[in-house]
């Protein structure tokens, strides 16, 4: 529990696991006897006086982030305490080859690890986020992807076999859900979406406080729903998805012929100093990913929609629209219950999804001693 939800009080901890309160401080006390935990406060007050709360010691181990998107790669190591202990990023070239990505990455671990003063035996595991639908069984990237160059590569294979550590590899708006669920704005909220709105158009789901995946490993691609029958054709093969509307290429596309090149980040410094070109085409992007996510509200009912990647950060400008067009389109108590808000972890939610999908996991660190109580401890 420590693991997933990182510092809470021992009372949390009985209402969460419905063990009794002596049990708890029984075996809390025995973990902090071994040195696996500590016990630091005040926590969030509640009625009398703030609680202590419990978080697992950094000798419990660590756990490696990885996170590839279309021009970016990110790494962190973080402590079972939910604890960034060192974090690196670099942009890639959006063609990278797959071999060239895992070496990048390969090397940023070794830094992290050396900068955190972390062993490659404390690592308990690695989560590792691409952009698309990944095959829990191989691990292998689906070729809707917008990364060419790791189409049929078995990268959970590949990069635990590169770095010698047990690697998890997920998609990365699913890795993004995992993040805001632990670290941000999902927090409380049994189930929910993360909307990564980027080059790509993806969704995380959190049904009943676990993430979903479908069968394959492909739910969730609603940037690949069709808006229009006679529009562009998609790297997926169809025609008129919502990625080829509203994904960053098309944005800056559709600004081209007014604003000659731009990034993302300068369309959104000129939206928010008042471009009203480009405050349109946000506008515009947001009402069409809200008719969009109204069918997920009808068929999942989410408590919580949380927008995030690199054009979430543009904010009210595109939250507002989104909003209205949900409402517009969905069934009025569905759009009633979902609350629309804006992600808190930025451009770290799915590397720090990352992380959390190892704390979520079962693997203990290789070396022996203090981890291997914490495992018995966790049965």
């Amino acid at each position: 529990m420590l693991r997933q939800r990182g510092p809470v009080s021992r009372a949390q901890i009985a209402a969460d696991t419905a063990l009794s309160r002596a049990t708890v401080s029984s075996v809390v006390d025995e973990l902090q006897a071994s040195g696996l935990v500590l016990e630091e406060g005040p926590g969030p007050t509640q009625a009398g006086r703030p609680p202590a709360l419990v978080r697992l010691n950094h000798r419990a181990g660590t756990a490696l982030g990885i996170d590839f998107g279309k021009r970016h790669l990110r790494v962190v190591v973080a402590d079972l305490g939910h604890r960034v202990l060192a974090e690196r990023g670099e942009e890639l070239d959006s063609a990278h080859e797959a071999e060239h990505g895992m070496a990048e990455a390969a090397r940023l671990v070794a830094e992290v690890l050396e900068e955190a003063g972390a062993q490659r035996t404390t690592v308990i595991g690695v989560g590792m986020g691409l952009p698309g639908p990944i095959n829990q069984t191989t691990g292998e990237l689906g070729s809707s992807t917008i990364l060419p160059g790791w189409v049929g590569v078995r990268a959970q294979a590949a990069m635990s076999e590169r770095l010698d550590l047990e690697v998890q590899v997920d998609n990365d708006a699913n890795l993004g859900a995992l993040g805001e669920w632990t670290w941000g704005a999902g927090r409380g909220a049994a189930n929910g979406a993360y909307l990564k709105v980027a080059t790509g158009i993806g969704t995380g789901l959190i049904v009943d406080g676990r993430p979903f995946r479908g069968a394959g490993g492909t739910a969730g691609e609603i940037g690949h729903t069709m808006i229009d029958r006679d529009g562009p054709v998609c790297r997926c093969g169809n025609r008129g998805c919502l990625e080829t509307r509203v994904g960053a290429l098309a944005l800056l596309e559709l600004l081209r012929p007014a604003h000659g090149e731009l990034t993302v980040r300068e369309l959104l410094e000129q939206a928010q100093a008042g471009d009203q070109a480009c405050r349109r085409v946000l506008a515009d992007a947001g009402s069409a990913i809200g008719a969009a996510a109204a069918n997920l509200c009808n068929l999942l009912n989410p408590e919580r929609i949380v927008v995030g990647g690199e054009l979430g950060a543009a904010g009210e400008l595109l939250l507002e629209p989104l909003r209205e067009a949900l409402g517009r389109a969905a069934i009025p108590s569905a759009a009633a219950d979902a609350e629309v808000v804006a992600g808190e972890l930025g451009e770290r939610a799915e590397v720090l999804g990352a992380v959390a999908l190892v704390l979520r996991s079962s693997g203990v660190a290789r070396d022996p001693g203090p981890r291997a109580a914490l495992a018995a401890a966790a049965g």
